[in-house]
């Protein structure tokens, strides 16, 4: 028993596997993910990879090198596809905070973004982080398993091809991104203009006013204020962003 768990093509069917988990954890926002230590995130893929065992693929032991290599190359591409999918329906909420931040001034204000170590707005770094917990607490990472799980059963080790009908849906879920985005940010948007109207005209009214002095904290409480009271929406949002998402992964693991 113990041979057969040791075999060449339990061994090949582990390391297909892992290629294909790896991919998708490349583009996956996990939260904390990318400043873990290297030993921990390898547990993590390690972890996932063995829980599908009773869905590994189980390749020829004959197989060569060369093939490998092609099987090798697929999985990637099949993973990377997957985590490209689920990473559009987290930068949807990021697109908004960028748009918010500008119109509301909070481009001004930036803090170092935790996944990336680089500098980035506070509405950008508070979006993103919210979306990835939501992502967690809607138990959408399950999801993902569920995914990964059924494409080891419908598309075998080395038989992935980026079809032309998967790879539509997957540009429709990146266009979706920059929609849910904009969904997002067009009502602190609108406001914000109507702001921009009301100080204008107040302007013209009394020209005496040093209405540039107030104009960027009204903005930014104002834009806060908005996004705060959208905050209950962002739930919703990220379900239908999903949903497009793993329609877009399902396609790429359907026969």
């Amino acid at each position: 028993m113990g041979v057969e768990f040791l075999s060449a093509s339990t061994l090949l069917g582990f390391l297909l596997t892992l290629v294909r988990v790896s991919g998708v954890f490349a583009f996956v926002p996990v939260p904390g993910l990318r400043n873990v230590v290297d030993p921990a995130r390898i547990v993590l893929i390690l972890g996932v990879t063995v829980a599908l065992f009773p869905v590994w693929p189980h390749p020829t032991e004959t197989t060569s090198a060369g093939v490998l290599v092609s099987w090798m190359a697929s999985e990637a591409a099949l993973g990377l596809g997957i985590g490209l999918a689920v990473a559009f329906a987290i930068e949807a909420f990021v697109v908004g905070a960028q748009v918010i931040s500008v119109h509301a001034g909070y481009s001004f204000a930036s803090t170092i973004d935790p996944a990336t170590q680089a500098d980035s707005t506070v509405l950008v770094v508070f979006a993103q982080t919210a979306a990835a917990l939501l992502f967690f607490a809607m138990g959408l990472d399950r999801e993902i398993i569920r995914i990964f799980a059924r494409s080891l059963e419908t598309v075998p080790a080395g038989t992935f091809l980026l079809t032309r009908g998967a790879g539509q849906t997957l540009i429709v879920s990146g266009s979706a991104m920059f929609s849910t985005g904009l969904r997002l940010a067009l009502p602190v948007v609108a406001v914000l203009v109507m702001a921009d109207i009301s100080l204008a005209l107040l302007g013209r009214v009394n020209s005496q006013l040093q209405l540039l002095t107030i104009a960027f904290p009204v903005k930014m409480a104002v834009g806060l204020c908005i996004l705060g009271w959208l905050a209950v929406l962002m739930p919703a949002l990220l379900r239908g962003g999903s949903s497009l998402a793993f329609a877009a992964a399902g396609s790429l693991t359907a026969h």
